[in-house]
C-alpha cells in the first residue's frame, strides 16, 4: 500500500472519530437539555400548585443526579416548612379561639352580677366576691397569654445568675403549703441543706415550679401526694416534681405542653388551668438553657423533670 493510500486511510479514521465524538457530545448535550427542562418544568408545575412531589430524572449523568438529589432535600425542606405553618396557624386559630371564649365567659358573669346588683341590691358582698374573683381569673389568663407570647416572640430577656435551686425550691412548696394540707394531701420534700447552685434566673425557676405544682394539685387530685426533689449531677441540677394521680396517657404525653392544652376531668378546683401553664413552663426552661421532660405511669408515678445547667460558687476573699 502507498503512503498516500494509508495517509488517506488514517485521515478517513480520524475523520470518523471526530463525527463519533461529536454525535456523542451533541447526544449529550441534547440529553442533558432536555433533563434539564423536565426539572425546571416539574419545579414549576410544584410551585404553582404546591404538592409535595419530588423531582424524579433517569439519567447516567452523575452531575445531573447530584442536582435533583440536592433539589429535592431543597424541597423537603420546604415542604416540612409549610407543614410546621400550617399546624402553627390551626394551633394559633383554636388558641385565640378558647382565649376569646375564656375572655367572654368571666366577663358574662360579671356583667351578670353587676346587673342584678343594679336591680334589686341584695346580697351585694357575696356577688361582689364573685365578680372580683371572675375578673382576677380574667386577669391571670391575660397575663399568661402576653407572658407565652413574649417568650415565644423572643422579646422576654433572661438574666442568668448563681441561684440556690435548693432555696428555690423550698419556697415553691411552701407557697402551696395551705392548699395541699388542706386537701389532705401527703408531701414529700426531698430537698438537701446545703446550697446547690444553678445557672438560671429565681423568678423564672419559681414560675416554672409553681406551674408544675399547681398541675399536680390539679390533675393528679386522686394520688394525694406530691413530691419535689432536687438532685445535682455532673454539669446538670434536676427538679422533680411527681404525683400519683391518674396520669397521662401515652397518646397525649406529647401534647400536654402544647398551647390550651387540658386535661377535662381534673377535679381540683382550688387551683385554676387554663392550658398555658406547662407550655409557659417549657418555652422558660428552654429560656433557661434547660429542658422540662414528662415520664408517667398511672395512679404510679407521674414525675416533670425540669433540667438546669449546673453552676459552681465562687468563693471571694474579703479584706
Amino acid at each position: 500500500m502507498s503512503s498516500g493510500a494509508v495517509l488517506f486511510f488514517l485521515l478517513l479514521v480520524i475523520a470518523v472519530l471526530i463525527c463519533i465524538v461529536l454525535c456523542q457530545r451533541f447526544a449529550f448535550h441534547r440529553g442533558t437539555q432536555e433533563s434539564l427542562r423536565s426539572i425546571s418544568g416539574k419545579l414549576k408545575e410544584i410551585n404553582e400548585t404546591g404538592s409535595d412531589e419530588k423531582i424524579l430524572i433517569f439519567t447516567d449523568n452523575p452531575e445531573l443526579k447530584e442536582l435533583a438529589a440536592q433539589i429535592n432535600a431543597v424541597l423537603e425542606k420546604h415542604q416540612k416548612v409549610k407543614a410546621d405553618f400550617r399546624r402553627s396557624e390551626t394551633a394559633s386559630k383554636k388558641m385565640l379561639s378558647n382565649i376569646s371564649h375564656d375572655l367572654k365567659t368571666p366577663m358574662t358573669v360579671i356583667l351578670g352580677y353587676l346587673e342584678i346588683m343594679r336591680l334589686n341590691g341584695s346580697d351585694t358582698d357575696n356577688m361582689l366576691s364573685k365578680a372580683e374573683l371572675k375578673a382576677r381569673n380574667m386577669l391571670e389568663l391575660m397575663n399568661e397569654f402576653f407572658t407565652l407570647a413574649k417568650l415565644e416572640s423572643g422579646d422576654m430577656d433572661i438574666g442568668l445568675s448563681n441561684v440556690d435551686a435548693a432555696e428555690i425550691c423550698r419556697e415553691s412548696i411552701l407557697d402551696f403549703y395551705e392548699i395541699l394540707t388542706g386537701q389532705g394531701f401527703q408531701v414529700d420534700v426531698l430537698l438537701p441543706e446545703e446550697p446547690v447552685y444553678a445557672l438560671g434566673d429565681s423568678d423564672s425557676i419559681k414560675r416554672i415550679l409553681s406551674n408544675l405544682i399547681s398541675n399536680a394539685i390539679r390533675y393528679g387530685y386522686e394520688g394525694k401526694y406530691l413530691g419535689i426533689a432536687l438532685r445535682a449531677e455532673e454539669d446538670s441540677v434536676f427538679i422533680d416534681v411527681t404525683d400519683k394521680g391518674k396520669g397521662i396517657d401515652k397518646l397525649f404525653a406529647e401534647s400536654v405542653f402544647d398551647r390550651l392544652f387540658t386535661m377535662e376531668d381534673s377535679r381540683s378546683r382550688s387551683v385554676q388551668g387554663n392550658g398555658l401553664g406547662l407550655t409557659i413552663a417549657k418555652s422558660l426552661a428552654g429560656q433557661l438553657g434547660g429542658t422540662l421532660t414528662l415520664e408517667s405511669v398511672p395512679y404510679e408515678n407521674t414525675t416533670f423533670t425540669l433540667r438546669l445547667r449546673k453552676n459552681f460558687v465562687r468563693f471571694e476573699q474579703e479584706f
